[in-house]
């Protein structure tokens, strides 16, 4: 009698039972395979089988559907879901209802044989994810597309949804940092939680802390009455740390303890509160390097990224611009613009754009079409007038890097954005030169080896002017210098 494990495939397509009837078998499994959802729950509900994969649309039954049914008999027996479906409902779906693993189609075969093999071998899990539905439909996801970039996002977000692991998302400016932060709040074990946003590079220096952890009246000059921080507000939800990478030096060993012991005070206060939420946070910009160069703590950095996500840039999925596209053309009709489309020369046009604002660039772009063009089907003149218009020079700046006064325009409109709907604090100028100030002296001071004299003829300043900068911002002299 064979001991070799049984494997019940299930989909619609003759072609892929009999490639992975042929290449598990060759592995010595046993396949049995089915076009349909009712014998495969015919073969579940007569025991056989130790592992099933399924595909999600077949002629009589959603296979995401039956995955319930199969867990509730029998809870043991592992489940594949493959599905041509392949957005992030999809995925957050089968993960939900307790599929062991989501591949999107067409899939890997390399891929699917090695999760076969970790499905029949790994140890179950202590606690499973509780069932239940997505509340969003797919119209309204808070990400769009299909390529193999996004169909791993989407992998690793359903992976998370049932954790409360801290995660660090990198990317672009523009690539949806927020939309994927919004997503694992969404779809988490907090989603009846609130979720609350801080943007580090939009709070002045001396207002991050209070912003975070609240005060108590008295506090400072100003403070007329106690305020809540944002980590009181996000309690039982979630807090969202965008552009981390800004954070003060002194606001990070704030953080890092407060990480660390899971409590807090506020500024003036003296009673300790626990935090009970769980952190996301975000930058554009490379840690690690900030770390080199004495910016941003490094325990600080281990704290916050236990799972990395890394948000590729739209030239990188330049096949989801179609479809993104259409979604932010559907926006703009729903805000009461007329419906627009793009014709293929247009969509082209699009796919070989460098992109340096990403998928935020894009979704202005089309908003300005829908508003500015007559003609319902949008063609390649339209859209290479408007690129050109917005940025004539933008491949060859994405591919020679851009100056200094471009990284400081583009991050100062970042800043000026995440306040819409009003002005920026007062202060700004004093507040941008500040920011400026601290990482060029502090690197000046690492170039010098800590040698003051030296870092003001570099910086061709007065030696007094650089120490009284020096003590105005609290730099660390010799710190990472030896």
């Amino acid at each position: 009698m064979s001991t070799a494990a049984t494997i019940l495939v299930a989909d619609d397509d003759r072609a892929i039972r009999t490639v992975l009837g042929q290449a598990l078998g060759r592995l010595g499994y046993e396949v049995r395979s089915t076009g349909n959802a009712a014998t495969l729950w015919r073969w579940v509900e007569d025991g056989a089988g130790d592992l099933v994969i399924t595909d999600v649309v077949m002629p009589d039954e959603n296979g995401l559907d039956l995955i319930p049914r199969i867990k509730k008999l029998r809870p043991e027996l592992r489940i594949v879901v493959m599905s041509a479906q392949n957005t992030l409902l999809t995925a957050v779906k089968a993960t939900e209802r307790g599929a062991f693993e989501y591949l999107p189609k067409p899939f890997d075969l390399r891929e699917l044989v090695n999760v076969v093999q970790r499905a029949l071998t790994q140890s179950s899990p202590v606690d499973g994810v509780a069932e239940g539905e997505a509340a969003a439909e797919e119209a309204e996801l808070p990400l769009i597309g299909r390529s193999p970039a996004m169909q791993e996002i989407y992998r690793v977000l359903a992976r998370l949804m049932g954790t409360e692991l801290t995660v660090m998302i990198a990317g672009e400016s523009g690539t949806g940092k927020e939309l994927v932060a919004r997503a694992l709040h969404d779809y988490g074990k907090r989603r009846n939680g609130p979720f609350v946003a801080i943007n580090m590079a939009a709070i002045p220096r001396e207002l991050i802390e209070s912003e975070l952890f609240g005060h108590e009246r008295g506090a400072f000059t100003g403070a007329v009455q106690r305020n809540a921080g944002r980590f009181e507000q996000a309690q039982g939800g979630t807090l969202f740390l965008d552009e981390i990478g800004d954070m003060p030096q002194e606001a990070q060993t704030r953080l890092l303890r407060v990480l660390q012991q899971g409590e807090y005070t506020m500024v003036g206060g003296r009673t300790l509160i626990r935090t009970d939420l769980r952190i996301i946070a975000a930058t554009h910009r490379d840690l690690k390097l900030l770390i080199r160069q004495g910016l941003f703590r490094e325990d600080l950095f281990y704290r916050l990224n236990v799972v990395p996500i890394r948000l590729p840039p739209l030239r990188e999925r330049t096949e989801d611009i179609p479809a993104l596209a259409r979604h932010f053309f559907a926006i703009a009709h729903a805000e009461g613009l007329p419906l627009k489309s793009l014709d293929v020369a247009a969509l082209e046009r699009l796919k070989t754009y460098r992109w340096p604002g990403n998928v935020r660039e894009l979704e202005n772009l089309v908003r300005r079409l829908a508003a500015l063009y007559s003609q319902e089907t949008i063609g390649v003149e339209a859209v290479a007038a408007e690129l050109a218009e917005v940025q004539p020079n933008a491949g060859a700046q994405a591919l020679e890097g851009e100056g200094l006064g471009a990284a400081a325009e583009r991050h100062l409109r970042d800043y000026f954005e995440a306040h819409r709907g009003g002005l920026p604090p007062a202060g700004l100028y004093d507040r941008v030169l500040r920011e400026v100030e601290g990482p060029l002296i502090r690197l000046s001071l690492g170039a010098t080896r800590g040698n003051q004299v030296k870092a003001a003829r570099l910086l061709g300043v007065n030696r007094n002017t650089l120490r009284k900068k020096i003590r105005e911002l609290d730099i660390e002299v010799t710190r990472g210098l030896k």
